[in-house]
């Protein structure tokens, strides 16, 4: 029993030091392991198989869409790099360097990519000639290097993994339809994979990606009140094509610019699973996203014939479609339970000498705790149903937390007061001005996530300077 209770202890409340508690799970969990590369983590089993489950899905949906995939090299000449000025002056700060190749100095630097719009930009300036070379619509799945100060597993570290989409389109209509619709695949995953209610909407000039003409967003609410930006969407116009010539012959013959864009999701998405559904006790997995769906723990399991009838309930919850494992280890009943608890898995199935002289077992749902009673032969269809219930559940509670965290504010005093004591995303209107969202970003930390797609007028002028508005802003606290 003291090794049981240890294993629940050793998470810190998230109401006491939530930052400690995310730090606690990541790591009792066993998604990641520190090294002894400064600022870089390991992505253990049990997290990458989270990581795997988001690719596989997101690849289908990109496919569905004519999405293909290719790879490009992960380094950048610096030459290549310098093409596009504010694409440069963006990521200048956070740019890793290799000067040097085995023992001879390089002639020029390279940087390890921090994202590869001048990579693509130069290939497709070689690849697309004519109007019938377009669309071109890829996608890379790759890791990239950005050299941050501060760093936190899954939320932000100096190489992380992601995929980046680029594409290529013979008008600014068409790219700007593939911007949007890129954005609302990422809104639908995170809302029907991942169980995360998501804001729509545009960011504001400052925010917006460096090189982009507009930068579409995701925004999801962690549980402590703070955003986290968890897909973006990039319209480039023809800016990127026009510095690195990229152009084509339309049916006239006439010489053309693209318009690109570019979109992109990361292995943050982990950590807004984390602080979503998590709990004092670890994880809390939505069901689609889980590695192992159901967790089939005997009781007793020394007597006769209980191994056996687990072995015979996995292989038939695996029969049902479910991903299933069984805990044959010799640990006591109670330390599994906590580890199934911990490691987030939606259900555990409990069966033991005296349930199966009953025909029956226990399913416990992760997510509530409630144990639900069933005879043996039902409790595959019944594991599978409740799969379809806690996904539906857990967005569903999500989602009632989030909209219980927004509050609508239309004086500067009532703005600074939210942001105080206020955990979540605050609504007001503002004027279009920088220097308002400066001001605002000096005087309470809270920065523009975005103008909603979903546009209402809750007041006639800015929150900041009382001048006219005609945008509503989320504006919060951000990882």
């Amino acid at each position: 029993m003291a090794k049981e209770k240890k294993l629940v202890e050793s998470i810190t409340s998230m109401e006491e030091d939530f930052a400690q508690w995310y730090t606690d799970v990541v790591k009792k969990a066993e998604l990641i392991d520190y090294t002894s590369v400064k600022g870089c983590m390991a992505i253990k089993p049990a997290g990458y198989a989270i990581w795997e489950n988001i690719q596989h899905e997101l690849d289908r949906r990109f496919k569905e869409t004519g999405v293909e995939n290719v790879y490009m090299p992960m380094f950048i000449p610096e030459s290549l790099l310098q093409k596009e000025k504010d694409h440069v002056e963006g990521f200048a700060p956070e740019v890793a360097w290799v000067t040097q190749g085995g023992l001879n100095p390089l002639q020029e630097r390279m940087c390890v990519r921090p994202t590869s719009e001048t990579l693509f930009c130069d290939f497709y300036a070689n690849d697309i000639q004519s109007y019938r070379d377009l669309p071109r619509v890829y996608n890379q799945w790759c890791s990239v290097v950005r050299w941050e100060k501060e760093t936190r597993p899954f939320l932000r570290s100096r190489e992380f993994l992601w995929q980046e989409g680029h594409t290529a389109h013979a008008t600014a209509e068409e790219a700007e339809e593939r911007t949007l619709q890129m954005l609302h695949l990422y809104a639908d995953f995170c809302e029907d994979f991942l169980a995360i209610p998501v804001v729509r909407g545009r960011k504001t000039d400052k925010e917006k990606f460096a090189g982009a003409e507009a930068t579409y967003t995701i925004e999801a609410l962690m549980h402590d009140g703070k955003a986290l930006q968890s897909g973006t969407s990039h319209n480039f116009g023809d800016g990127f094509a026009k510095a690195f010539g990229i152009q084509y012959t339309d049916k006239e013959n006439k010489l053309q610019y693209v318009h690109q864009t570019s979109w992109g999701m990361t292995t943050r998405l982990i950590g807004a699973i984390i602080m979503v559904h998590g709990d004092d006790s670890g994880l809390v997995l939505p069901p689609k996203v889980a590695p192992v769906q159901v967790m089939v723990i005997p009781i007793q399991q020394r007597k006769e014939g209980v191994l056996e009838k687990a072995a015979e309930m996995k292989e038939a919850l695996a029969k049902a479609g479910l991903r299933v494992k069984l805990d044959d280890t010799d640990k006591s009943p109670g330390w599994k339970f906590a580890e199934q608890e911990m490691r987030g898995i939606p259900i555990r199935i409990e069966l033991g000498p005296k349930d199966i002289e009953a025909g029956k077992c226990v399913i416990v749902r992760r997510d509530t705790r409630e144990k639900i009673e069933v005879s043996l032969a039902e409790a595959p269809a019944k594991a599978a149903e409740l799969m379809d219930v806690i996904q539906k559940d857990m967005f569903e509670r999500a989602r009632a937390h989030r909209d219980s965290h927004i509050t609508d504010v239309t004086s500067y005093g009532a703005f600074k007061d939210a942001v105080e004591h206020k955990p979540g995303f605050i609504r007001a209107m503002w004027c279009g001005d920088e220097a308002c969202e400066l001001k605002i970003k000096e005087d309470t930390t809270a920065t523009s996530r975005c103008m909603p797609f979903a546009q209402e007028q809750i007041s006639d002028v800015c929150v900041c300077c009382g001048r006219p508005a005609h945008k509503l802003v989320y504006w919060g606290k951000a990882y």
